[in-house]
C-alpha cells in the first residue's frame, strides 16, 4: 500500500473551455489542452517540482496523458496508463481513441495492454457515444481504490478526471489541482 497518493486532475481541456463558455458540448472526442491547459501543466510542473513521486498513473485521455507529460515527463518516474480510472462517459471529450493512435502520439509510453475500445463502448449501441451507468462507474472507482491500494510503490501521483475524482474522494478538483489522498478507509 502506497505511504502517499497524489491525485492530479488534468489541465484544461478544450472541451472544458468551451463547455464553460456556452454550456454546450463542442463535439471534442478526446479532448486535448487549452492553451490554458498547458499553463496549467507548467505551474503544477513547478509546484510539483521537488514532491517526490515513485510512480505515475494515468488515464489514456489525451488531457490526462498531455498533463502527466507535462508535470512528470522530463523526470526519470515510470508512467503507467490504465484505463481503470478514466473519466466517466458523459460527454464527446470522454470517448477514448484507439491505443495505436495513442501510441503514435505518446511514443514514450506503452497502450499495448488496452482493449480497443478501453472506453464505455457497449456492443450495439448506435449514435456518437453511449453514457456509462452509474453503477458500472461506481463498481470502476471501487475497483481503482482496491488496484491502487495494492500498489507497492510508496509514492504514487494519479492523473486523472474529476467527476472520478469526486466518486472517489467526495470533493471537486479545479482543472490541474493536486490532492494528497488518503483513502484507504473509505
Amino acid at each position: 500500500m502506497p505511504d502517499t497518493v497524489i491525485l492530479i486532475r488534468h489541465a484544461q481541456s478544450t472541451f472544458n473551455a468551451h463547455y464553460a463558455a456556452t454550456g454546450l458540448d463542442p463535439g471534442h472526442i478526446d479532448a486535448r489542452l487549452s492553451d490554458l491547459g498547458l499553463t496549467q501543466v507548467s505551474e503544477a510542473r513547478e509546484r510539483l517540482a521537488s514532491t517526490p513521486v515513485d510512480l505515475v498513473v494515468v488515464s489514456p485521455l489525451t488531457r490526462a496523458l498531455q498533463t502527466a507529460h507535462g508535470i512528470f515527463g522530463d523526470r526519470a518516474i515510470p508512467m503507467h496508463v490504465t484505463c481503470l480510472h478514466r473519466e466517466r462517459l458523459e460527454s464527446s471529450c470522454d470517448v477514448g481513441r484507439s491505443p495505436l493512435h495513442l501510441a503514435t502520439d505518446f511514443p514514450q509510453l506503452a497502450f499495448d495492454h488496452l482493449t480497443d475500445p478501453w472506453w464505455h463502448a457497449p456492443e450495439g449501441h448506435e449514435g456518437p457515444f453511449a453514457q456509462e451507468p452509474e453503477d458500472v462507474f461506481l463498481d470502476r472507482v471501487a475497483r481503482f481504490r482496491a488496484w491502487v491500494a495494492e500498489r507497492p510503490e510508496p509514492r504514487v501521483a494519479v492523473i486523472g478526471h474529476g467527476t472520478f475524482f469526486r466518486a472517489l474522494t467526495g470533493r471537486a478538483f479545479a482543472n490541474a489541482e493536486d490532492f494528497v489522498w488518503d483513502g484507504w478507509s473509505l
